[in-house]
C-alpha cells in the first residue's frame, strides 16, 4: 500500500524497495519474552519506511540535490507543487501512471524513478489508516503507528491508533519494542518454535556445547533454540548460549533410509568447500554420539544475511532481480569449477553414470515409500533409463541448488553461504542448473515454493531458464546441451521422490516441516511436470530422426518394461495380459499388423478371426433388430457375443498404457498399436461394443480410471469394465454453441450439503439404453470464476429423480437403438458431493483429458468404415454388368476405386503418424496431427462410401448394407468431437507458428 515519496539514486540501490506502507502483523510463533509493561495488547505495527527503516525522503533529496548541484529544496518544491491536485498526489492516488507522472513531474525536478500502489488515497487521509486496520483485521487501539511526520501522526492518533514519532531510528525502535514486550533485534529470520515432534534434549545439549566452546561459554545464559520454518528433510535449529549465535542440523527421528540424511557427509563437504573458497557456513563440529540430542548433528556458526523466499523476488526493481540470478549463477559456476583432488573430495562420490545412478536411488526410494500408484511416475521410472545422456561431466554438485538455499549479503549482490548440502556428490553439474531452474516451471501459488510459470519473468527482470542456461554455458565455457528438456525431466523426477518421501515420514511423523503432509501430496503434479519435459525431449528426438531408415534409431518413450506386480487378490479387467512393449520399444511407425510384436500379432488376427466368423454374419439381423418394434431392447446376440469375446481375452482393448501403466484394467497397449485393432472394429458399426470398446463408455472409463476416487472407481468404473451397465456423457446444449465447452449454461449448485443440477442437453449418446446407469454430466459451478474454470463434472446415477428424457434424436432418420442420442431435462437433480469428480472448477480440464485418446478412435474406426466399404465396393462391381462389360472394367468405377485406395492409405498413415506421436511425444506434442486426422478421416471416409454407393445403385441406400450407416455416422463425425472448423482453425493457428 504506496503513500511514501519515494526516490532510486545510485547511492542507494539496495536499500530503496518499495514506496509501500508496510503493514506487520506479529505472529504467534515469537511469543513475548519479557512481559510488556505499557496498557493495551497490540496485535500489529504500521510503519511507514521514509524516516522509519530508510533514511527520511526530504533527507535523501537533499543529499542528491547537493551531489547533482541542484538547488536545495527543488525536489521538495516539485512535489507540494499543485496541492492535491499536483502530480504526485495524482500519482499516489492512483490517478496517473508511472508514465504520465515522470512526464509532468520531469518538467518541475530533474530524473528520478518513483513507486507507489493504486489505492487512491495517501496520507494524512484517515482513509489510508483505515484500510489498514481493515486488512489488518485489527482495531485501532491494537495498532502502533511510525512516521516522521507530525500531520502524518496526528491522523493516526484522531483514529486511536498509538504512534511513535521518529526523529531517532534507535530510540524509537526501543521505543516499539517497550510496546510490544519482546526484542526485535533478536528475532531469528524464518524460525518458529520447536514443533512438538522435533523437540531436542536442551540440558544434554547444553552440556555439550559448554564443553564444545570451553571458556568462551563461560558466561551464563538461557540457551535459546528455535527451528528454522525450512527444510523439509534434515531439522534445523537456531541456537543462543550466552553471545554465540550457532545452527545445529542434524537427522531426524526414526527408522531411516540407508545413506538418507548423511548428515556426516554435509560436514565434510562444507568443511572442504570452505578452503576451497567455496562461499558456506563456518562448521564447527560434527557430533555422531546420538546420546546427545538422539541422532547425530554438527554445529556452524549463524550467517546473518537474506534469504529469499520467493522467485519472483517481490520488492525489487529488475534491475536488481537480474543481479541477484546472475549472482546466483556464478557462485554456481565456482562451485562447479572447484578442483575435486585438490579439496580432497576424489572419494566423495562414483566419477560417472551419475544420472543413471540417480534415477536407480530416486526410483528405490520412492519405491520405498510409495503409498499409492502414480501413473506418471511409472511412466518416469521407465522412460528415463532409456535416454541417459551420453556424456556427463564429474563435478562437485549440491542436489538441492536453489534461491532459498542461498544466504545474500542484504547491501549487495553477493552470496555469502550456499546452505543445505545433503544431496551433494560428485555428479554431473548440468543437474544443478536444471534443478536451479525449477521453479521457472511452477505456478506462483504453488504451496512448496512459489514459481514463476505464470509471471511475466522477462518483465521482472528475472532471466528466463534458457536464459538462466545460457548464462551459465557462457561462464563455464561449455556448450549448450541439447537435451535440456532430459534434465528437467529428471529434476522435477526427483523432487516427486522426495515429496513422496515427505509425505511417507508424515504420516509417520518424522518429517521437519510443518507443511509436509501438503508437501507429499504434490508428488503427482511435479511428476506430471516431469513427464511433460519427457514428453518434450522424445518430441526433440523424433523431430530429429533421419529421413531414411528410421528404424535403425529409437525414440519411443516406452521401451522393455518391468512392470509391478498386480497383489494376489487384484483383479485384472483386462483379460490380454501377456507384455506388448516390443512394438513400441523399436520406436518404429508400424503401417502393417504383421509389423506388430508377436503378441500384439496374435491379437490382431484373433479378433479378425472372431469378427469374421461372429459378428458379420448377424450384422443384418442386428439392422433389422434396430428397425423393430423392440429396437429399444439390447439385441441378445450382442450380449452373448460379449461374453465370448471376454472368454477369448477381446476385452477391454482400448485404455492405453499411459492412462493404465499396471495394465490393471486394460490390455496394455500403446495408442499405434490400438489404432491397428481399433481398425478392425471399424468395419462393423456392432464390433467396438462386443469388445466393450464402444464411445461413450470408453471415454467414461477413461475419465474414471484417470479422475476418479477408489469408491467412484469402485460404484462405475468396474460394472463398466465388466460390461455389466453402460453410461452417457452430458455436455452438449441447444441453446448455445457446444463446440466451445465454456459455453454451457447447465447449472451446479451447492445446497444443504448436495449439489442439485439443473440444465438441458442434446445428442446424450447412449442414455436411452435400459443398462444406462451413469450419466457423466458437465455443468457450471460458478459463472464468475476464470472462463475455464467454471465448469465441474458430476457422476449422476441415471435413477436420480429430475432426469426426464424429452425424445430420441435422429441422425439422416436413424434413431441408432438401443442407446440413441436423446434430449433430456435436469431439473433439480439431487446428487451427492462425493459424486464430484476432482473437485469444482476441473470440468474443463477433465473433458479435454476425456477427449484426448477418444478423437484418434473415431478416427482410427472411420479407416475401419472405408476399408470394409472399399471391400464391398470392389466385390459389387466386380459381380455387376452395365452396358456389355463387368463394373468393374468402366472407367469411372476404376478411377474412384483408386481414389479410395489412395484416400484411405493416405489418412491411415496420418492416424498412424498421429497415434505413434501420442506414444512417443505425447498428446500435447501430437496436438496438430490429432487435429489433422479429425479434420481429414470424416471427409475422406465420406468421400469412399459415396462413391461405393454410386457403384451400388439403389441399393446403397437402403439397410441391406452398412454403407447407408457408414455414411450417416461419418457426416456426424465432421461434428462430434468438435466440428471440422475448429479443427481447421488448430492447424491453421500452429502452422503459422512453425
Amino acid at each position: 500500500m504506496g503513500f511514501l515519496r519515494l526516490f532510486r539514486c545510485p547511492s542507494f540501490p539496495w536499500a530503496w524497495r518499495s514506496a509501500r506502507l508496510q503493514l506487520t502483523q506479529i505472529r504467534a510463533q515469537h511469543p513475548p519474552r519479557w512481559k510488556h509493561s505499557g496498557p493495551g495488547s497490540y496485535k500489529a505495527v504500521i510503519f511507514d519506511m521514509g524516516g522509519v527503516l530508510i533514511p527520511a525522503p526530504s533527507e535523501v533529496a537533499a543529499v542528491w540535490e547537493a551531489q547533482h548541484r541542484i538547488p536545495s529544496g527543488t525536489i521538495i518544491k516539485a512535489l507540494v507543487t499543485g496541492g492535491r491536485k499536483g502530480p504526485w498526489m495524482r500519482f499516489m492516488r492512483g490517478e496517473m501512471t508511472v508514465e504520465e507522472f515522470l512526464q509532468e513531474f520531469g518538467t518541475q525536478c530533474s530524473e528520478m524513478v518513483v513507486e507507489s500502489c493504486l489505492e487512491g488515497v495517501c496520507k494524512p487521509d484517515p482513509r489510508i489508516f483505515k484500510i489498514c486496520l481493515q486488512r489488518l483485521q485489527v482495531e485501532p487501539a491494537e495498532s502502533i503507528f511510525l512516521d516522521d511526520l507530525e500531520h502524518n501522526l496526528k491522523a493516526a492518533a484522531q483514529l486511536g491508533i498509538h504512534i511513535i514519532k521518529v526523529n531517532d531510528a534507535e530510540n524509537a525502535l526501543k521505543k516499539l519494542e517497550t510496546f510490544l514486550g519482546f526484542p526485535l533485534r533478536k528475532i531469528i529470520p524464518n524460525t518458529c518454535s520447536v514443533r512438538k515432534t522435533m523437540e531436542i534434549p536442551r540440558d544434554s545439549l547444553e552440556k555439550y556445547l559448554k564443553s564444545l566452546l570451553g571458556s568462551q561459554a563461560a558466561v551464563s545464559g538461557p540457551l535459546e533454540v528455535l527451528q528454522f520454518s525450512h527444510g523439509q528433510s534434515n531439522p534445523t535449529y537456531s541456537i543462543r548460549m550466552s553471545n554465540h549465535h550457532l545452527v545445529l542440523r542434524k537427522k531426524p527421528p526414526g527408522k531411516l533410509l540407508t545413506s538418507a540424511h548423511a548428515v556426516e557427509r554435509e560436514f565434510r563437504i562444507i568443511n572442504a568447500l570452505s578452503d576451497a573458497g567455496v562461499p558456506v557456513p563456518k562448521v564447527l563440529d560434527l557430533c555422531e554420539d546420538s546420546s546427545i540430542i538422539g541422532t547425530p548433528f554438527y554445529l556452524m556458526e549463524y550467517c546473518p544475511g537474506q534469504i529469499y523466499k520467493e522467485a519472483s523476488l517481490p520488492g525489487m526493481e529488475p534491475s536488481q532481480r537480474k543481479a541477484i540470478y546472475t549472482a546466483m549463477n556464478q557462485v554456481l559456476c565456482q562451485l562447479h569449477s572447484v578442483d575435486i583432488k585438490a579439496a580432497g573430495l576424489e572419494d566423495y562420490g562414483k566419477h560417472g553414470d551419475y544420472i543413471q545412478r540417480q534415477v536407480q536411488t530416486w526410483t528405490k526410494q520412492y519405491r520405498a515409500t510409495e503409498t499409492s500408484t502414480i501413473p506418471a511416475m511409472e511412466r518416469l521410472i521407465e522412460w528415463l533409463p532409456q535416454h541417459l545422456p551420453k556424456e556427463q561431466r564429474t563435478t562437485v554438485v549440491h542436489g538441492d541448488f536453489r534461491l532459498d538455499n542461498l544466504i545474500f549479503n542484504p547491501e549487495k549482490p553477493e552470496v555469502l553461504a550456499i546452505l543445505d548440502w545433503e544431496l551433494s556428490t560428485l555428479g554431473d553439474p548440468l543437474s544443478d542448473v536444471a534443478y536451479n531452474c525449477l521453479a521457472h516451471y511452477l505456478p506462483s501459488d504453488f504451496p512448496i515454493t512459489r514459481g514463476l510459470s505464470d509471471l511475466d519473468a522477462t518483465q521482472l527482470g528475472i532471466p528466463t531458464a534458457e536464459e538462466y542456461f545460457k548464462m551459465y554455458c557462457c561462464q563455464m565455457e561449455i556448450p549448450a546441451a541439447e537435451n535440456w528438456n532430459f534434465y528437467m525431466a529428471f529434476s522435477f523426477f526427483r523432487v516427486a521422490a522426495i515429496l513422496q518421501g515427505v509425505y511417507k515420514r508424515s504420516l509417520k511423523g518424522q518429517s521437519s516441516s510443518a507443511t509436509a503432509e501438503q508437501s507429499g501430496k504434490l508428488a503427482e503434479f511435479t511428476s506430471s511436470l516431469a513427464w511433460d519435459f519427457a514428453v518434450k525431449e522424445g518430441f526433440r528426438i523424433f523431430k530429429g530422426m533421419p529421413n531414411t531408415r528410421p528404424s535403425t534409431r529409437s525414440y519411443c518413450l516406452w521401451a522393455h518394461r518391468r512392470l509391478p506386480l498386480i497383489s494376489n487378490g487384484t483383479r485384472s479387467w483386462a483379460t490380454f495380459s501377456k507384455a506388448s512393449q516390443a512394438a513400441a520399444s523399436k520406436g518404429v511407425l508400424i503401417i502393417s499388423p504383421e509389423a506388430l510384436s508377436e503378441p500384439v500379432r496374435d491379437l490382431y488376427h484373433r479378433l479378425e478371426r472372431f469378427i469374421e466368423t461372429h459378428v458379420y454374419p448377424i450384422e443384418q439381423e442386428l439392422r433389422n433388430h434396430q428397425m423393430s418394434e423392440a429396437r429399444w431392447t439390447p439385441p441378445l446376440q450382442i450380449e452373448e457375443l460379449k461374453e465370448k469375446a471376454k472368454s477369448e481375452g477381446l476385452w477391454n482393448l482400448f485404455l492405453p498404457i499411459e492412462t493404465d501403466p499396471e495394465k490393471k484394467y486394460g490390455a496394455g497397449l500403446t495408442n499405434l498399436e490400438y489404432a491397428h485393432l481399433c481398425e478392425l472394429m471399424g468395419k462393423s458399426l456392432y464390433a467396438p461394443e462386443i469388445f466393450n470398446c464402444s464411445a461413450p463408455d470408453t471415454g467414461n472409463m477413461e475419465l474414471l480410471v484417470r479422475y476418479g476416487t477408489h469408491e467412484q472407481k469402485t460404484r462405475w468404473l468396474l460394472p463398466l469394465l465388466e460390461g455389466k451397465i453402460r453410461s452417457c456423457f452430458a455436455m452438449t446444449e441447444p441453446q448455445v454453441a457446444s463446440s466451445d465447452a465454456t459455453n454451457i449454461e447447465s447449472s451446479i449448485r451447492e445446497e444443504n450439503g448436495v449439489y442439485i443440477i439443473s440444465g438441458h442437453k442434446w445428442w446424450i449418446s447412449g442414455i436411452l439404453d435400459p443398462r444406462c446407469q451413469l450419466c457423466v454430466f458437465m455443468g457450471k459451478t460458478d459463472p464468475h470464476a476464470p472462463r475455464h474454470q467454471q465448469q465441474s463434472v458430476l457422476l449422476v446415477p441415471m435413477d436420480t429423480p429430475g432426469i426426464k428424457v424429452l425424445r430420441p434424436l435422429s441422425v439422416y432418420g436413424l434413431e441408432d437403438p438401443p442407446g440413441g442420442h436423446g434430449e433430456v431435462l435436469f431439473e433439480n437433480v439431487q446428487v451427492p458431493k462425493d459424486h464430484m469428480v476432482l473437485g469444482p472448477g476441473r470440468g474443463f480440464e477433465i473433458a479435454q483429458g476425456r477427449l484426448g485418446p477418444g478423437r484418434i478412435h473415431h478416427c482410427m474406426r472411420l479407416i475401419g468404415y472405408s476399408e470394409r466399404t472399399l471391400a464391398l465396393m470392389k466385390e459389387r462391381v466386380k459381380s455387376r454388368v452395365a452396358f456389355g462389360k463387368p463394373l468393374a472394367e468402366q472407367g469411372t468405377i476404376l478411377a474412384d476405386i483408386a481414389k479410395s485406395r489412395a484416400d484411405i492409405d493416405q489418412a491411415r498413415l496420418l492416424v498412424l503418424k498421429a497415434a505413434h506421436l501420442m506414444d512417443v511425444a505425447g498428446n500435447k506434442a501430437a496436438a496438430l496431427d490429432v487435429a489433422m486426422i479429425k479434420m481429414v478421416a470424416p471427409a475422406m471416409a465420406l468421400r469412399v462410401i459415396d462413391r461405393a454407393i454410386q457403384a451400388f445403385g439403389a441399393a446403397g441406400l437402403n439397410s441391406d448394407t452398412p454403407l447407408a450407416q457408414f455414411f450417416s455416422w461419418a457426416r456426424a463425425l465432421r461434428l462430434a468431437d468438435g466440428p471440422d472448423e475448429v479443427h481447421r482453425t488448430t492447424v491453421a493457428k500452429m502452422e503459422l507458428k512453425r
